[in-house]
This record gives C-alpha cells, structure tokens and sequence, in this order.
C-alpha cells in the first residue's frame, strides 16, 4: 500500500472527529457569536461559549479545513456559507441537527454491537429504543423536531416541485410528527385539506403549529398508533421517513393498515431515500448507518419498497425523483 493510501485510510479513520467536532459546536453555540464578514477572536468565541480556548481553536482550525468556518489573520474565524447555517437563527437552521446528535451521541462508539448482533446501537448504549427515551426526556422532543426538520425540511419544497398532489381532496399525512410537512403541502394546494395523524403526545406539539399558520380549520387533527389503525376520510396517504424507521414486517403492518383505510382510487406516498446499486456515494447511504445505528432499521432500494407494497396489497406505480436526494415512491391500491 503506497502512502497516497496510507494517507487516504488515515485520514478516513481520523474522520470520526469531524461529527464529534460538528456536533459539539453546534451545542456550544458557537456560530451565534459570529456575524458573516465580522471575523470574531477565538478568545472571545470561548470566553461567550465556555469553552476551553486553545481546544477551541485547534477544533475551529480543524472545522475551516472541512469548509465549516474561515480562519483568518490573528487566529479569528469568520462564516463560510456552510458554517452560516449553524447560527440559531439562519433560515433553515442546522443548528438543533448538530445538538440533537450531540445529545444522543453515545450510540455510535455502539456500532460494532450492530455489526456483530444485528440489534440496536442506541438500545445498547441507553438501554431502551431511541423514540422510548426521547419521550422520557424533556428536554428531547422540541431539539428532535427541530433537528428533523434541520435534516430533511428543504425535501419539502423538491418534493412539491416534482410531484403533482393537484386533483385530491384530502391528504393525510401518516406520523406527520410537528405538522410542518402537511402545513406546507397545504399551503402550496389552498383547496386541499389535511389530516395529520401521529401519537398523542406528538400531535400536541403540531396544534400550535397549524393554528398559528392559519391552517387549523383545513387540517384535522387525529390521535392513534399507525401499528393499530389510520384514519379514514383521506384519498391519498403520505408517510415521509417513516417506512425506515421499521422492520419489513411493521413497515408491511403500517401499510396493511393503510390499505383497509384507502379508496380504491387512493394512493400511498412514501417519501424515502430510494438507495441506488454501484459504488458512488449517496447521501441514502450514509442516511443508512444513521438508521443502523439509531433505529436498527434500514434505507431501502426502489425493489424492496415494492416488495413492502406488494406484501401490503399494493403495488408500485411510479417513484418520482426530486431535486433533494429523496424520491416519492407512489404505490396504488391492488
């Protein structure tokens, strides 16, 4: 192995820092302290963040070589675009992304339990499943909200671009969390109305949201398990990142669930990932280890999503490509 290679797996393995390291800034707040072309001193940055000055910086200068913050003369940092994002109040902060892995961190050193086992990295590092403990701490569920939409709220509009939702009349979206996938879907079709369907203590946090959008009279609010039973009333179904959250079997119980509730004109939505086949990177494949690590579950190919609507008494009618790195996999009742 030449040192081009050597150099390469170093580099590779010495990876690992970069998430901590991401992650870490986004808890401390750091990015807050910086305004775009005002370079700030690292001894301010660590006096306003509490954090230790020399280990900041060496962490900053580690950053600005990954494109995330500049360093300029006298050991300042300025924004790149990308590190702009990690400001609290950026349009579609990533902020809550970084903070919600900095507080669940402790399940990746578990990965190799996975590997050997096939169960849940997160269940063996905190002792129960990711959701359970989420739940059991409150300080949890407005970060993973806010990290989920960090992480997957720009799919949105791609989705609405590429995807034609117009002709139906009500759409109902399955585990719809905070509301703001069904707000948007709304807001861009005004004749359409909405049913958000999620636990119990989940849609409390999407009443407020709907109310404050002007939503709350277009969009009814139902409680229930997706494992039991889905609302009637709607003809087209959206689950977006649910399905991997799943085994194949619950994933195929979801959709059986959905079947007895569908039109036979209806159609299912399931806005995932689409993992491709060959060698180049993906961002579905790296998506897959967060899944690995955190769920157990899986990112699924075009294929095994039709097999899961097959099994569920559907099929797959088309898998619409959009503009972010998720698919709209349309599956039609059989």
């Amino acid at each position: 192995m030449g040192i081009e290679e050597t150099e390469r797996l170093s580099e590779l393995i010495a990876g690992a820092a970069l998430s901590e390291a991401l992650c870490s800034i986004a808890e401390l707040g750091v990015a807050d302290h910086i305004e775009a072309g005002k370079p700030q001193p690292v001894e301010r940055l660590a006096k306003a963040t509490g954090a230790h000055e020399r280990s900041l910086y060496r962490v900053l200068r580690y950053l600005a070589s990954q494109g995330i913050f500049r360093e300029t003369e006298n050991r300042q940092f300025d924004h790149t675009p990308v590190s702009a994002t990690l400001r609290s109040d950026a349009p579609a902060s990533f902020r809550a992304a970084g903070r919600m892995f900095y507080l669940m961190r402790r399940a990746w050193p578990e990965m190799h339990h996975s590997l050997l086992t096939g169960q849940t990295a997160f269940q063996q590092a905190y002792g129960e499943p990711m959701f359970d403990y989420i739940g059991k701490h409150a300080e949890l569920p407005a970060v993973f909200d806010a990290g989920m939409t960090a992480f997957h709220g720009h799919e949105t509009a791609a989705m609405l671009d590429a995807y034609d939702f117009s002709g139906l009349e009500t759409l109902a979206d399955v585990g719809g969390g905070n509301g703001s996938l069904i707000s948007a879907v709304l807001r861009r079709y005004p004749k359409m109305k909405g049913i958000l369907f999620d636990l119990g203590h989940v849609v409390a946090r999407a009443r407020e949201r709907l109310r404050a959008e002007g939503l709350a009279d277009r969009c009814s609010i139902v409680e229930g398990s997706f494992f039991e039973s889905v609302p009637k009333g709607a003809d087209a179904y959206i689950l977006r990142h649910i399905i991997h959250d799943w085994t194949d079997e619950q994933s195929v119980q979801i959709l059986k669930n959905v079947r007895k509730a569908i039109p036979s004109h209806g159609r299912v939505l399931i806005v995932e990932f689409a993992v491709p086949s060959g060698n180049q990177p993906a961002l579905g494949k790296a998506a897959d280890m967060i899944m690995l690590v955190y769920t157990g579950e899986l990112e699924r190919t075009e294929k095994e999503y039709g097999e899961l609507y097959e099994q569920a008494g559907f099929r797959l009618s088309k898998v619409t490509p959009t503009a972010s790195a998720v698919c709209v996999v349309e599956g039609r009742p059989v």
